[in-house]
């Protein structure tokens, strides 16, 4: 990062702010914002209109052999259906949400995609209870409306739009329920069993181990028994669901099951990169730092440093204390010739709360304090407050990148 500042520093580059803090990057909804139910952002993605078209088409084709005198009609009540459906869906992702803020789970995010909705639950449950309760929350409201949906039908005549409606929704919230039981990772039912598996072996990389290989599994069954049970008329015939070719179907089997053996295998990489994440210790990665005053000369500042064998700079005040810590990239930018007369504090950032880290901090702890205040380096201090050293924020995102890279069986 090539940083400019006024007063001889350099200036901040495309990733800095003005005093050399990493800008926060604008973060992606993945869609257009409807509302954030419950304070959670809830975004509709670009691959929702496609599904909502489709699913217009399909039911569309069904309504006009069950009530052939709605005419053109027919595609506005499909439409209606269709945001009705994911209305649906999102009433189950709002389950899993809700059941997350209750555990104090935080939840960047729902998102409606083309096959369904996913709640971004960003930390795991502490116990396989939790993650039991908020997985099942889901598939339980699905069964819930799909119940309210068919005592719907007895309060509306038989043949109408009203009861056509009732009943496709009836039936979609249970095939969507009955789906996200199946026992494989990422469904609901995968991450249930994952609690089993946990409860029982004391171990969580057990369980999802095991719920992702039965992911694993069941997405070559749905590339394989879908387009079967669509060639033999069972899937959806009855229902209003059929009508789709047998290409069509073989297509749609491919996308699921690519999608189902993509999130088991993500949930196992996941889990071992938490696995690993111990290993990201803020004591383990800092570098060791030399302490100076505001007025050394930049060359002088490193050549102690270069003595001492370390390779940071801390700023210091007249009784010791740490104020600030002079920028790597800031160093980087300052030509050779230049650095007897530059001084340190020029090319150094002050210190905030945030920018102190303790040196026991590790794993998740670390990364949620780094996200909490974002800078390019750290001053790192024992427990009596004593400085440890500097943490760059680039060597933790490289220790971060290579435990990420490590295979996971």
């Amino acid at each position: 990062m090539a940083d400019t500042d006024n007063g001889g520093r350099p200036e901040p580059g495309p990733g800095e702010s003005a005093d050399g803090r990493p800008k926060r990057p604008r973060e992606s909804g993945g869609g257009i914002l409807m509302g954030r139910p419950f304070g959670v952002p809830v975004y509709v993605a670009p691959s929702w209109f496609v599904v909502a078209a489709l699913i217009t088409w399909v039911f569309g084709g069904q309504l006009e052999r069950v009530l052939p005198e709605l005419g053109g009609a027919r595609y506005l009540v499909s439409l209606f259906f269709a945001v009705a459906f994911y209305a649906s869906v999102l009433v189950h992702e709002l389950a899993h949400t809700v059941a997350a803020l209750r555990f104090k789970l935080p939840v960047r995010r729902i998102q409606l995609q083309f096959f369904g909705g996913v709640s971004e639950i960003e930390k795991e449950s502490e116990t396989p209870g939790r993650e039991f309760v908020l997985a099942f929350v889901g598939p339980l409201l699905s069964l819930v409306l799909s119940g309210v949906f068919y005592l719907g039908l007895f309060a509306v005549e038989p043949g109408t739009v009203p009861a056509v409606l009732l009943a496709g929704l009836m039936v979609s919230n249970l095939i969507v329920a009955i789906f996200n039981l199946l026992p494989g990772l990422p469904l609901d039912g995968g991450r249930m069993l994952r609690a089993v598996v946990w409860k029982i072996s004391g171990k969580p990389m057990t369980g999802t181990v095991a719920a992702a290989w039965t992911g694993r599994v069941l997405a070559v069954a749905v590339l394989i028994g879908m387009p079967l049970l669509s060639y033999a008329g069972g899937y959806g015939a009855e229902e209003g669901f059929g009508g789709v070719d047998s290409i069509t179907d073989a297509l749609l089997a491919a996308i699921l099951a690519a999608i189902i053996w993509t999130g088991a295998g993500n949930s196992l990489r996941m889990a071992r990169l938490r696995e690993r994440l111990p290993e990201l210790s803020a004591r383990a990665l800092t570098r060791r730092a030399v302490p100076v005053s505001a007025d050394t000369p930049l060359s002088e500042g490193l050549r102690r440093a270069n003595e001492a064998g370390a390779r940071a700079l801390v700023v210091v005040d007249g009784q010791g204390e740490a104020v600030a810590v002079v920028r790597e990239a800031a160093i980087a930018g300052v030509p050779e010739h230049r650095r007897p007369w530059v001084a340190v504090s020029t090319l150094a950032q002050d210190l905030t709360e945030g920018m102190r880290v303790w040196a026991e901090l590790a794993g998740e702890e670390l990364l949620e304090h780094l996200r909490a205040t974002p800078a390019t380096e750290y001053l790192v201090v024992e427990g009596s407050g004593e400085i440890y050293g500097v943490l760059s924020a680039g060597d933790v995102e490289r220790a971060f990148v290579a435990a990420m890279a490590k295979p996971a069986s």
